[in-house]
């Protein structure tokens, strides 16, 4: 009895669907034969008709005819976005999703920060490996370069964006590109061009030219491409020891577009490139048979992630292979650290892809002590676990303010140091003031009665009287005596706020200042930096925060905020635990803004931060540059969703892996308001 046969055993009395209609459904149908019962064939394109003598039914048919196993026939690669798209159904109907290697595609795993079990080569490994082979044959997607998305069928989805976005509409256009693909490809290995023209013939779309499209798509690919650095640092060094490399890879670009993205990603460590358009065969029929006349009877090692179309396909044809985890197999690996139930639309997969292609790129997971996953840089750590969740943030405060249509948007500091280039990055660099404030520098300008020395007393100082009418309005009081509250110090305490508030206000009539309300952002925070600052200007302020604390205790202050988190979401959200983290690696290099002079010039208190402290954070906030252009680059516009839940996983990841960059294990948490001081690593 085959593996296949012996894995369905225990559906022999049951209904089964098969997922997929290529041509390897059709050798399953033949080797179930009549000891199954096959009730149809489903597919993410078709829900009509037949082929290969059998009904091609759709979902909603399969669950109505009580199947009790969906089995799809697909390669690896294609199996995890079949499950994204039916797999909650088929859990819903209880209703067994199985690949042909009996794998259960609705287990998402148990999470895991490391690869412990798992058999990978170590870079030592691999190099020892393909030394003595005579021939390196290398696949190319998912292999020596990544996709920075989750699926490689997402990039039909942004093609389809970006048509809208010029007017062209084409309905179900992911699904008749897909289909136009998969049926092509039952005949030749099909050129995109042609493709396309099978797509704008089916879709009645006779204005657009085929090749246009078909450039498009390429385009759209070429820049999601990232190259896999370490791996292709090992096949450099084979190649200039003397070996022959060829490029062996299933694609329906052309030898000069795939030339093209080559060059972009820096490998030119190859003999040949050996594509499949060109000799109208993919890997898993006659491609292999093309090397083979290229190497005579020199040995080869294929490498490649795919075990059906790189390493079977490979061995098939007498050549030796060495499977490489792509970046996605080691996510798969790890239970997508838990973001599998997050991942709910393009924006998520791009999101999901970036993480891939930044944690998993190289394939070499196999180094440290205990296989832990591991970074090693603080600006990778501000790529992978902090970008995500800022990134939402920015983007849902630039949707507020466009909403509202606010014309004045202002960042106070140090908070808003960050955020405003990620926002000035959406609406222009003109669209908003970085304004110099600070909790100390707003009270000492606003406070104006004994009710708000008494506001300020009840904030918590953790140090005498003294050091807090010094650190707090900048007067030096002697120690001792009857004094006890701030009120004591009314009088001192108001003439000097006089002076300050002057000088604020200097400082305010230099900025630009449009005719209506300002959006005002303050990272977490009570509202007493806008509550103080409103007293300041003329226009009205709303608020856009992060996180507003103490929201009952400061509604009789009236004051206007819209926090991205609101109160009622602290019983679900961690995030409320995390926020400090967040906080200090979105601060200014610069020291804290304490009041200004009598020309409205801002000065600073004294920097308590070590140098490598402020290098460690800029390099963090680097990272989150480089997530958020890249994020916003690739997922248009119409796409970009919101999802704390997956910043939320994201950010707990931090948690999870081995940190390295021992600058960050070693940064403070300084709230000089307080003059309080913790360790990053308490809060990790």
């Amino acid at each position: 009895m085959s593996d296949l046969l012996q894995m369905l055993k225990r559906y022999r009395t049951r209904k089964i669907a098969l997922y997929g209609l290529g041509t390897e459904t059709e050798r399953v149908l033949l080797e179930l034969g009549e000891q199954f019962t096959i009730v149809g064939l489903l597919d993410g394109y078709r829900q009509s008709g037949s082929l290969y003598g059998t009904a091609i039914l759709s979902l909603d048919q399969a669950v109505a005819e009580g199947v009790a196993l969906i089995l799809v026939v697909a390669r690896p690669g294609s199996c995890k976005a079949i499950a994204k798209r039916i797999g909650k159904i088929c859990k819903e109907h209880q209703i067994d999703l199985l690949d042909i290697r009996g794998r259960d595609l609705c287990d998402t795993n148990r999470v895991v920060y490391n690869f412990k079990g798992v058999r990978g080569y170590t870079k030592r490994e691999f190099l020892q490996t393909a030394a003595s082979y005579d021939v390196i044959s290398v696949d190319l997607f998912d292999t020596l370069l990544m996709r920075q998305t989750l699926f490689p069928a997402d990039v039909f989805e942004i093609a389809d964006y970006r048509w809208r976005e010029q007017g062209v509409v084409i309905e179900q256009f992911c699904e008749k590109r897909l289909e136009s693909e998969k049926a092509l490809s039952g005949v030749v290995a099909p050129t995109l061009a042609e493709i396309y023209a099978r797509v704008v013939e089916n879709a009645s779309a006779g204005t657009i030219e085929p090749q246009e499209m078909a450039k498009m798509e390429w385009s759209i690919d070429y820049d999601l491409l990232v190259p896999r650095r370490e791996l292709c640092e090992a096949v450099s060094s084979l190649y200039q020891s003397g070996k022959e490399v060829y490029i062996v890879t299933d694609t329906y670009y052309s030898e000069t577009q795939i030339k093209k993205m080559l060059d972009k990603c820096g490998i030119d460590f190859y003999t040949e490139c050996i594509v499949s358009c060109r000799y109208r065969t993919g890997k898993t029929q006659g491609l292999f048979g093309v090397l083979k006349e290229r190497i005579g009877n020199r040995t080869c090692l294929h490498i490649g992630d795919d075990p059906v179309a790189d390493v079977e396909a490979a061995q098939k044809n007498g050549i030796a292979s060495c499977r490489i985890y792509s970046g996605i197999d080691l996510l798969e690996m790890t239970g997508y650290l838990g973001l599998w139930d997050a991942i709910e639309t393009l924006s998520d997969r791009i999101r999901a892809g970036m993480l891939a292609a930044r944690l998993f790129n190289s394939p070499f997971q196999f180094e440290e002590d205990g296989q832990k996953i591991c970074v090693r840089r603080a600006h990778d750590l501000g790529y992978l676990f902090f970008a995500p969740m800022i990134c939402d943030f920015v983007i849902w405060f630039e949707r507020q303010v466009c909403m509202a249509k606010i014309p004045n948007v202002w960042f106070g500091a140090r908070d808003g140091y960050l955020v405003k280039k990620l926002y000035d990055a959406l609406a222009g660099e003109a669209s908003s003031v970085y304004f110099l404030t600070s909790r100390i520098a707003a009270i000492r300008a606003g406070v104006e009665n004994e009710s708000d020395i008494r506001y300020v007393g009840e904030m918590k100082f953790s140090g005498s009287l003294q050091q807090q009418i010094l650190e707090r309005f900048g007067i030096t009081v002697a120690a001792g005596g009857e004094h006890q509250t701030l009120c004591d110090y009314k009088a001192q305490i108001l003439q000097q706020t006089a002076i300050d508030r002057e000088n604020y206000k200097r400082y305010i009539d230099t900025l630009e200042v449009r005719e209506g309300p300002i959006a005002f952002f303050d990272f977490v925070a009570k509202g007493t930096g806008q509550m103080y600052i409103g007293r300041l200007v003329e226009n009205p302020l709303k608020g856009f925060y992060f996180l507003q604390l103490e929201e009952e205790h400061m509604r009789a202050k009236a004051l206007d905020i819209v926090p991205f988190y609101r109160n009622e979401e602290k019983d679900t959200s961690a995030i409320f635990d995390n926020y400090y983290i967040l906080e200090t690696v979105l601060t200014s290099p610069d020291a804290m803004v304490l009041g200004f002079d009598g020309q409205g010039v801002p000065y600073y208190g004294r920097e308590t931060r070590p140098e490598s402290d402020i290098a460690c954070l800029m390099d963090a906030q680097s990272g989150i540059l480089s997530y958020f252009e890249s994020y916003t680059g690739i997922c248009p516009r119409e796409a970009v969703t919101v999802n704390k839940k997956f910043d939320e996983i994201m950010l707990a990841l931090l948690g999870g892996v081995q940190v390295l960059d021992h600058d960050f294990l070693r940064l403070k948490v300084e709230d000089p308001f307080f003059n309080r001081m913790t360790d990053i690593t308490d809060l990790i």
